[in-house]
């Protein structure tokens, strides 16, 4: 993966997190959550903001990260975040975009 894309990593969530989202401000730090028990994601990596989940990690990019972020569940781990521009989101309907360049752990290959 280039260092582009690390710093571009989107956010899902659909319906349920739209009215969190819409009210983040355009930069901010996001904890990232690993959710074993989440039923309908198998790597599960929640988002979460002031306290509150806005999303998930792509599945596509969870995939590589749960495992290496699972084993900092006693301490969360951070990184910055920032709201999509408009051209992203109309390409691609993403709202939300972090930076995992920044990331204390390396992704399985």
């Amino acid at each position: 993966m280039s260092p582009g894309i690390l710093s571009r990593i989107p956010v899902v969530g659909g319906l349920g997190y739209v009215e969190r989202v819409r009210s983040l401000p355009p930069s901010f730090t996001a904890a990232l959550t690993v959710e074993r028990d989440n039923r309908y994601l198998p790597n599960a990596i929640a988002v979460v903001v002031g306290g509150e989940k806005v999303g998930y990690v792509a599945p596509e990019i969870a995939a590589r990260y749960f495992e290496p972020l699972g084993s900092h569940e006693a301490e969360p781990v951070s990184c910055p975040g920032r709201t999509s521009s408009e051209s992203d989101h109309q390409s691609s309907g993403v709202e939300v975009l972090l930076d995992f360049s920044v990331l204390p752990v390396k992704p399985l290959p």
